[in-house]
């Protein structure tokens, strides 16, 4: 039986993947600078940095969804339709491998009393990893369900309600002041533009277009080892961040 080509590993996207991890950690020390006073003037949360935040996550959670797409093009069966898809059992326990190591941070961040995180990055990958599982052969479509997303966050970013219990889906509670929050609407909607990426520029046997295979220059062989360890670089890169500014004398533990 012929089988379809594999696709290896792609040098891009890993390349991507590590800018968004240098972005992630840029972002991460900046707010550690503003949240242990060492620089008070710069502000986190609005101007260039907000700017520089929103542009990190976007990279990141519509990787996501390319990356679902490669993923899944890798496991169908050679006979596979254009619309049929892998088992769901690998979707179904990646998702819920990130969510638990979501959960994971925001009980570190309750005990540690440096504030909360109920539905933040995490969450929400594990989430879309299993909730994009039904989009995953489609393309246009997903591209219009991202339009509706940013629609519908664009109307509840100007709402408050005195209920807590649908903030994971962006019903934000009045004086909410989470440190990491992603809801599923609008953030779903990103990874379902990454999937509408995956589908317009990869197929089954590799890419749509020809690309020169830069993966071997020694800068970008770095950023893609970073984005290859994207998840462990999450978990430890703030531990980290304060133990190098309590090394500097800058904070006391």
């Amino acid at each position: 039986m012929k089988r379809t080509p594999r696709i290896d590993r792609l040098w891009e996207i890993d390349t991507l993947r590590g800018v968004a991890i240098l972005m992630m950690i840029t972002y991460h020390l900046v707010w550690d600078l503003w949240a242990f006073r060492i620089v008070p003037d710069i502000d986190p949360f609005n101007g260039f940095w907000k700017y520089f935040q929103r542009a990190t996550a976007g990279l990141f959670l519509t990787l996501v969804g390319v990356s679902l797409v490669i993923v899944t093009f890798r496991r169908l069966a050679p006979t596979a339709g254009p619309h049929d898809l892998p088992p769901v059992r690998p979707y179904l326990l990646r998702g819920l491998r990130i969510f638990g190591w979501g959960m994971v941070v925001s009980a570190v961040m309750l005990l540690s009393g440096m504030g909360y995180v109920h539905f933040g990055i995490l969450h929400l990958i594990g989430f879309a990893s299993i909730a994009a599982y039904p989009f995953l052969r489609y393309g246009w479509p997903n591209l219009v369900l991202w339009l509706l997303f940013n629609a519908a966050g664009y109307f509840l970013m100007e709402r408050t309600w005195d209920f807590p219990w649908l903030l994971w889906l962006g019903w934000v509670p009045q004086n909410y002041y989470p440190n990491d929050y992603f809801p599923v609407i609008p953030y779903f909607g990103v990874v379902l533009l990454g999937i509408f990426f995956g589908n317009s520029l990869y197929r089954r046997n590799g890419r749509r277009f020809p690309l020169p295979d830069l993966g071997g220059l020694l800068p970008l062989r770095g950023l893609q080892w970073l984005g290859r360890r994207s998840l462990i670089i999450y978990l430890i890169h703030q531990p980290l961040l304060f133990a190098i500014l309590w090394a500097l004398g800058f904070i006391q533990m």
